[in-house]
């Protein structure tokens, strides 16, 4: 089964390094929480927030350690009015055995605001 594992973190401003530092950090907490190797992922969709536009948060996926073959897309969310700024989200596709409840989405930093109903589960 291919299940989604979602994730978000914000970052404090729109900086080339912080953008990949912060992706690099909720990509490990992603794989941590829920045991993903770079051989069970069929592919990771990356989007920012448009007020993000100093570096691509794919490029942390791509370079992380293992990761060189892992197909990543990225791409802008929609700018609606009120939502949360300086936002990165993942979208990891991984074959996995586990139930959809037992996945854990990771969500970092005021991303935590997305959904309180996932985090610390």
């Amino acid at each position: 089964m291919i299940r989604g594992i979602r994730g978000a973190i914000t970052i404090k401003q729109n900086d080339a390094d912080e953008i990949l530092v912060e992706t690099t950090k909720l990509l490990q907490a992603i794989i941590e929480a829920n045991n993903v190797t770079a051989d069970s992922v069929s592919s990771v969709i990356a989007t920012t927030t448009p007020d993000i536009t100093s570096a691509f948060p794919a490029r942390a996926v791509r370079t992380y350690e293992g990761w060189d073959y892992v197909p990543v897309m990225c791409m802008h969310e929609m700018d609606v009015e009120g939502a949360l700024p300086l936002c990165i989200r993942l979208m990891v596709h991984v074959e996995t055995d586990v139930s959809q409840k037992e996945i854990q989405h990771i969500y970092l930093n005021d991303a935590v605001k997305l959904r309180p109903d996932l985090v610390n589960k």
